[in-house]
Order: C-alpha cells, then sequence, then structure tokens
C-alpha cells in the first residue's frame, strides 16, 4: 500500500483503543486512530491529518458495529473534550480502564506488577462536584473542543448537577443584560473568563467563583442576585480577580461577595472546609473506596507522610488509625483548610506544612522524622524528577501511590523500583466514569533500599 496521506479512504478492523479511548486501526504498516471507534468493529474512514509520529481519521460509515456499543446520550459527543467514552458500554470502559493501567505498568514501568481488579461508580452521571466553564463571546460558556482551546457553548452537562448549568446560564443572562464582556486571552482585555461551581454533596453547600480580569464588577449584586435565583442552594460567592495571561484559572486576589470564603462537605465520616484554590477529589463516592483502599496499603504503623496532600482528606483519614501524622502541600490556602479540618475534626495527631513535596520531606527528616508509611498524590504529571530520592531517603516501610495517570505512574514505580521500593498490589478505581481518565491506588514495600542500615 502507499504512504498514507490526507484525505485518502480505507477501510479496516479496530484492534485497540488509545490512552484517550480514540480506536485504532492498522494500515500501511501504521496506526491509525480513529475517534468513537470501538475494537471489533470494521469502519470506513478518512485520512484527515498525517504527521511523523501519528495518523487520524475520521469514520465514514460503521460497517460492523460491536455489540458493546450503545448511542451517544449527549448531543455534543465526539466535539467537547470532556466525554470520551458514551459511545461504549459500561463493562467494556471499566475492561478498557483496567486494561490501560496494566499496560502502562508494563510497557512504561517494564513492571510485573499488574492491577487485579477496578473499583467501578454506581452513579455514572451528574458526579462531579466541582464545574469550570469557560467563558467567550455571545456571551457563551462551555468547555473546549477536542484537542483545540475553542469554547463549545454548552447548556446541559451530564457529568455534572444540573445546578452548575442553571448557574452557567445565570452568568450568561448577566452579561447580556450588563454588557459585561467576555475575557480576550489574546488581547487581555475583557473581564469575566471563568465561572468555577463547587458544591458538597453530602452538605448540599455550593459555592460560585466568577473567574475576571477585573475586580469585582460594580453590578456584581445584581449577578448575585441571578445566581441565587437560578440556585437556591448556593452559600458563597466568591470573586477571583486573575490578571495572569494564558488559561490558568484561579490566580491572584480572592474577594468573598456573600456568604462564607470556604464552603463544608464530608467525606469518610470527617467534615472538610473547601476554599475554591483546595484540592477535593471531585467523585466523593469513588473517593471514599480509593481512600479505604489507600489506608489498606498503608496498614499499621506509628508515623505516616501524606505528601501533595490538598485540603489534608487522605492525611485524615490516616490520623484515624496511626498516631503521628505529616501532610504537605504547596497551596498556602489549602494547608490552611487542612488544618482548619483538623480542628473542625477534633484531630489532634495531624501536622501540617505548607512547601513542595520535596522540601517538606527533607523538612521533615531534619527534625528526625522517619515515617514508616509515606503517601503520594501528586498531579497528572508524577513525582518531580529528585523527589524519588528523596522519599526512599526517609527509609519508610511502605509507600502508596495514588495516581490520575497511568503513564506517569508507571514512570515514577521504575524510579521508585531502582531505589529499592517494588510494587506490591495495585487497584485501579474509576473516579470519572465515560472520560478516558482512571485513578490507580499501588502499594509499594521497601526491599533493599540505599539508606537501610
Amino acid at each position: 500500500m502507499e504512504d498514507l496521506q490526507k484525505n485518502m479512504r480505507l477501510r479496516g478492523e479496530v484492534t485497540g483503543l488509545t490512552s484517550q479511548g480514540a480506536g485504532v486501526c492498522r494500515a500501511a504498516g501504521r496506526a491509525v486512530f480513529l475517534p468513537g471507534a470501538i475494537p471489533g468493529e470494521v469502519w470506513e474512514y478518512q485520512i484527515v491529518k498525517v504527521t511523523a509520529t501519528a495518523v487520524w481519521a475520521k469514520g465514514l460509515a460503521l460497517l460492523s458495529p460491536s455489540p458493546r456499543r450503545q448511542e451517544p446520550d449527549c448531543p455534543l459527543f465526539g466535539r467537547c473534550g470532556g466525554c470520551q467514552l458514551r459511545h461504549m458500554d459500561y463493562e467494556l470502559e471499566l475492561e478498557w480502564k483496567l486494561r490501560r493501567v496494566n499496560d502502562a505498568l508494563e510497557r512504561i514501568g517494564g513492571l510485573p506488577l499488574r492491577a487485579g481488579e477496578i473499583l467501578g461508580a454506581e452513579a455514572q452521571e451528574c458526579y462531579r462536584n466541582k464545574c469550570i466553564y469557560a467563558v467567550g463571546p455571545g456571551p457563551a460558556t462551555g468547555f473546549y473542543r477536542a484537542r483545540s482551546h475553542e469554547i463549545l457553548p454548552v447548556e446541559r452537562c451530564l457529568l455534572q448537577p444540573e445546578a452548575a448549568d442553571r448557574a452557567a446560564a445565570a452568568l450568561r443572562r448577566w452579561m447580556a443584560e450588563t454588557g459585561c464582556p467576555a475575557y480576550d486571552e489574546v488581547h487581555h482585555t475583557g473581564c469575566v473568563r471563568h465561572l468555577f461551581f463547587r458544591a458538597g454533596f453530602r452538605t448540599g453547600q455550593t459555592q460560585l467563583t466568577v473567574v475576571a480580569r477585573t475586580p469585582p464588577h460594580k453590578k456584581a449584586p445584581e449577578l448575585l442576585a441571578a445566581f441565587r435565583a437560578a440556585v437556591p442552594e448556593l452559600t458563597s460567592f466568591v470573586w477571583n480577580e486573575n490578571l495572569s495571561r494564558g488559561n490558568t484559572v484561579l490566580s491572584g486576589a480572592f474577594h468573598t461577595l456573600w456568604g462564607p470564603a470556604s464552603i463544608e462537605d464530608e467525606l469518610c465520616s470527617l467534615r472538610f472546609s473547601l476554599s475554591p484554590q483546595a484540592f477535593y477529589q471531585i467523585h466523593p463516592a469513588q473517593a471514599e473506596k480509593l481512600y479505604r483502599r489507600a489506608l489498606d496499603y498503608a496498614g499499621e504503623a506509628e508515623t505516616a507522610l501524606d505528601l501533595y496532600c490538598g485540603a489534608g482528606t487522605i492525611t485524615l483519614c490516616l490520623a484515624g488509625r496511626i498516631p503521628k501524622v505529616y501532610g504537605a502541600e504547596i497551596v498556602p490556602e489549602a494547608v490552611e483548610n487542612a488544618r482548619a479540618n483538623a480542628r473542625r475534626n477534633g484531630i489532634g495527631n495531624a501536622r501540617f506544612l505548607c512547601g513542595d513535596a520535596p522540601q517538606a520531606a527533607r523538612e521533615l527528616a531534619g527534625r528526625g522524622v522517619r515515617p514508616d508509611v509515606i503517601v503520594v498524590d501528586p498531579p497528572r504529571k508524577g513525582l518531580s524528577s529528585e523527589t524519588p530520592e528523596v522519599l526512599a531517603s526517609m527509609a519508610p516501610k511502605r509507600i502508596v501511590y495514588v495516581s490520575c495517570d497511568p503513564g506517569t505512574l508507571a514512570r515514577d514505580l521504575r524510579r521508585l523500583a531502582a531505589l529499592g521500593y517494588v510494587p506490591a498490589a495495585a487497584t485501579a478505581v474509576d473516579m470519572f466514569p465515560r472520560t478516558s481518565h482512571v485513578e490507580t491506588v499501588v502499594l509499594l514495600s521497601k526491599l533493599n533500599t540505599r539508606t537501610e542500615s
């Protein structure tokens, strides 16, 4: 077959899925990525992009559908960058996510470890307790198209509560009535950049944060009235004056215009205070499953360290069974939330430090703190290059790694294995149903580290 070129029409069987959930065909010795296709299907497709590293296509005709296929229930499926898997049944989604984790462990990590199960979700719709709408001209609120920075207007998203969509509609009406312009990221002009929604699913408390390039608008009281009418459960209204360039959502000064600066929620029988900046798991029911497995892996210990602790959720869960617990987080507001959460729950055996993971680990080592177990829950980019060495230098008996990206997880497990921490058990958790994301929790046990006496 001749080399693949744009606009070529071909026919082929789908043999796999990419890490983003696109189907994979083979043509002319190359992998062809076909969004919306399922393994076992036969498609007629057209090449739309050819690069040195990837070939992308669009489906023209589904010639032999999979019995696992279902009709996507969102009219924006395939255009919005949010859901990637609404075209397959949920059992197939779970099978693929578990396979994705294990493929990463084998191919990237070079490890014999396999996750033996994936913990599925009972709630696969309306599960997000945090929603971020991009705001654009129109005014429009929505999400970015797949692989672009173009805003796709969205009136109803099936992954988040209806209250969030009602709030977005109220913001659009207010902007139209007042003439308040959307932010222009190219020229760094305009006003409203994002709408940030957060709700406590067990408390019902709800916070709306308008992210803007300017100080609070003179007609912000009218916006508050519109929000309260549209979202009766509203508890707090914050204006974030974000002067930064680029697409960072929350940055700069926060002005609480109504209600408390934080809201509260309950997780694992504990009560947490959440500022807009604090990290908090998006799917509470699945977060509890993940935390229970992480606690099981942590086991019995005298001292524990929780790095990337956010608002202290895992730290305070650990404090219920381990006498001395330390949490570390680089975001100052989240650290204050964590300390307040410890007081709120009457927990006196947890201490919190503000700093990045290596800095916090070194500070504790300088105090002579030698944790028996270290829990890490890093962002998608995983551990920094120096962090594995720092962890190993503290010589914990066990490390529990909570990951939101199989690729960086496998890379970091390989690094830690080279330092004497061998992965012993793993469980996948479906924290984000209908999307391509999957969480994993891994137990690493100490064999013979460089610091072991």
